[in-house]
């Protein structure tokens, strides 16, 4: 069932860890472990999955053609084969589960305040475990997120999932080890062109959904959020997860959608630097017991909520006709047709539509939202008055809010500014967001960038609060550039606006008509707007709000509009886009120090990266109307 829009303070979440501070430690990571696995299935050990995946036929049927196509002999091959399996293979041990569990409580009481858990969210899972093949997929946000899910399932009797990680965490030789023997299985980030690796993982990762060897953990954004925003999906791993399905070899699977949130989020530091293109460090083990100063940090409180579990069979229902995969053995590899192409992507994109639903906000998040409307400082009345605003909003746009119970308001904002000590300050009453420190005499560049790091933090925990306002705040500009109150005029401006930003949010291909009716809906229900067949009109009393919810979104409208400034003013005809990173950027620190305006939203690298493959496509379009947007906006 699809939630209820009303948003609601997130009640049914209790806190994991109050347990763990009443009672001792050793006893939780020793007790007796016994989850209910799937259907019954005995369990097979890992060496076992290993033998089953390097047997298959389809295995073998693919080194025939490698054969074939490279001229190398089979043993050979197969021994590569079992390397690269070697290599990418989990190797679960319970013995070393309940070390990390005790390992994992001491941490856990120390960084975070509280760990919210839905119930009604496990005890779902827990029934479905029991009955079909179970797909966890979590937002990603942090590193912490896997090892989190491992200590909840293990805290609760779940079976303990086997989780895809990238390989850079591969390279730490100690943690490496630590996350494999808890589950972690290896892939290397681009792996589109090597078939054996390809066969090899995509066969692993049937095997362990066809068997119900245990709960398959992935992301489906495919990299951890640097902004913190949802992510496009990656596909490949969706596709080898479903296949056992399609093949008829499994009845079902449940997709279970987790939202993960973080009040203070660990690498916050760490992500404004690789967005500002400051090398991020490689991720060494050493770093992450530098990480030790990080513990004796407070990040607040954390929330997990278990969507409910989604049945790819009753979704698949009319979209695919299943009869195609009987045409060929199971066994032999197949080419997904077009139209199962369309349904995996849907399929994704509804899943971080659902993480993005059942996601809980903190204060802190509304609070970031309007900090960045305020980057000269704001005071903190204003701003208290402000963020109490954009709560009411928020709950009527159907957001779920942690708020702190029997505490004041001006309370929860004074708590709030000292837990993000490192982005913001308050000083007499007035609130400014903090600037970098940093040895002495600066370049005026350095000092932007310093105080871009700031911003930027800022920007992700916005970033984790947009999706809330996404439809409707862009309804709101539509309805500034369209010429007339026309419904039809509004919603080609609003159609616009969803091609330009498809890469910025997570929108879903093909639901234009459906995102202008939720986004129209939800202004109408909240008295902002009134609307006829023909008509949009905003309300006397709503005036505020449109606004409001344009400024939410005119950051990433300058951004672009910044970028077209400078191809059509700095740039050559040619660039390269090494060097186009670099000399935006530049473009954008010059046109700072000259005082032309606040951009330090726009320093991010991962815009300008993908601003260059967005050109062309952009270029067109923005040629209609982005002369209809700038004049609008002054």
């Amino acid at each position: 069932g699809v939630m209820s829009v009303d948003g609601a303070e997130a009640d049914g979440f209790f806190d994991i860890l109050e347990e763990r501070r009443r009672s001792s430690d050793l006893s939780h990571a020793f007790r007796t472990f016994n989850p209910q696995p799937y259907r019954g299935a005995t369990p097979i050990a890992a060496a076992a999955l290993n033998r089953m995946v390097l047997e298959s036929q389809y295995l073998s049927y693919i080194i025939q053609e490698i054969m074939v196509e490279c001229d190398e002999p089979r043993e050979a091959l197969l021994e590569e084969a079992s390397a690269l399996l070697d290599e990418m293979s989990q190797n679960l041990q319970l013995g070393f589960i309940r070390l990390l569990g005790f390992a994992l409580s001491k941490v856990f009481k120390s960084v975070f305040s509280s760990i919210h858990v839905n119930e009604d969210g496990l005890t779902r899972l827990q029934q479905a475990i029991q009955e079909y093949p179970v797909i966890l997929m979590p937002n990603h946000r942090s590193y912490m997120d896997f090892l989190v899910l491992s200590y909840i399932m293990f805290t609760y009797d779940l079976s303990i999932p086997v989780i895809a990680a990238g390989i850079p965490l591969m390279g730490m030789k100690l943690i490496g080890e630590i996350f494999r023997r808890s589950g972690a299985f290896f892939i290397r980030r681009a792996i589109g062109s090597d078939k054996l690796y390809w066969a090899v993982l995509s066969e692993y990762v049937r095997t362990i959904v066809r068997t119900g060897y245990a709960p398959l953990e992935f992301y489906v954004e495919g990299l951890r959020s640097r902004t913190l925003k949802s992510l496009t999906p990656k596909l490949g791993m969706m596709h080898m997860v479903l296949e056992p399905f399609f093949k008829g070899e499994v009845f079902d699977i449940s997709l279970v959608p987790i939202s993960i949130s973080y009040e203070r989020v660990l690498e916050e530091s760490l992500l404004a630097h690789e967005l500002l293109g400051v090398p991020k460090p490689k991720e060494t083990t050493e770093a992450l017991l530098k990480a030790r100063t990080v513990l004796k940090e407070d990040y607040g409180c954390m929330h997990v909520c278990f969507g409910n579990p989604v049945s790819v069979r009753d979704l698949v229902k009319g979209k695919i006709n299943r009869r195609q995969y009987n045409l060929v053995p199971r066994d032999l590899p197949m080419k997904p047709s077009k139209e199962t192409q369309e349904f995996v992507s849907g399929l994704a994109h509804m899943i971080i539509r659902l993480h993005e639903r059942n996601v809980v906000l903190s204060a802190w998040n509304l609070m970031a939202v309007v900090l960045l409307q305020n980057l000269q400082g704001i005071d903190l009345d204003l701003l208290t008055h402000k963020t109490l605003g954009l709560r009411r909003l928020a709950l009527r746009f159907g957001a779920h809010l942690r708020w702190p119970k029997n505490v004041s308001d001006s309370e929860v904002m004074s708590s709030s500014v000292s837990l993000h000590h490192s982005v913001v300050r308050c000083e007499r009453g007035r609130v400014y967001l903090v600037e970098e420190a940093g040895p002495g005499p600066v370049t005026q560049e350095e000092a932007v960038f310093r105080r871009a790091a700031a911003v930027l933090m800022c920007a992700s925990y916005r970033n984790q609060a947009v999706h809330v306002f996404t439809r409707p705040a862009m309804v709101a500009v539509a309805m500034i550039t369209a010429a007339r109150n026309r419904t039809d005029d509004v919603f080609h401006h609003f159609k616009f606006l969803l091609e330009l930003f498809s890469n910025e949010f997570v929108l879903i291909p093909g639901q234009a008509v459906q995102d202008f009716e939720e986004g129209c809906s939800l202004l109408q229900q909240s008295g902002v707007i009134g609307r006829s067949d023909e008509e949009i009109y905003v309300r006397d009393n709503g005036q505020e709000t449109i606004i409001f919810l344009r400024e939410i979104l005119q950051p990433f409208i300058e951004s672009y509009q910044l970028v077209f400034r400078y191809l059509c003013e700095e740039s050559s005809q040619t660039f390269r886009e090494k060097m186009f990173s670099n000399s935006i950027r530049s473009f954008i620190v010059k046109l700072f120090i000259s005082g032309v305006g606040h951009f330090w939203q726009y320093l991010r690298n991962d815009l300008v990266n993908y601003v260059t493959d967005e050109c062309n496509r952009i270029m067109l379009l923005l040629k209609q109307m982005i002369f209809d947007l700038s004049s609008s906006f002054r």
